[in-house]
């Protein structure tokens, strides 16, 4: 799909195409540590629910 919307530019606007073209990895690198930043976020998050649910979770078992 993407690959579909990419060829429509580069029909009607070539330079616009070419840029995100040579761009696209560029943005893709830069937005990397935010993305493991998010990774290590839910981990977090999801290790305190874990915690936090702990004792209902033990006392359903029972």
């Amino acid at each position: 799909m993407k690959f579909l919307l990419w060829c429509i530019l580069l029909v009607l606007c070539w330079p616009l195409a070419l840029m995100a073209l040579v761009l696209y990895p560029l943005v893709w690198l830069f937005l990397l540590p935010f993305r493991l930043l998010g990774i290590a976020v839910e981990g977090a998050l999801g290790l305190v629910w874990a915690i936090v649910t702990l004792p209902a979770r033990m006392l359903r078992a029972l």
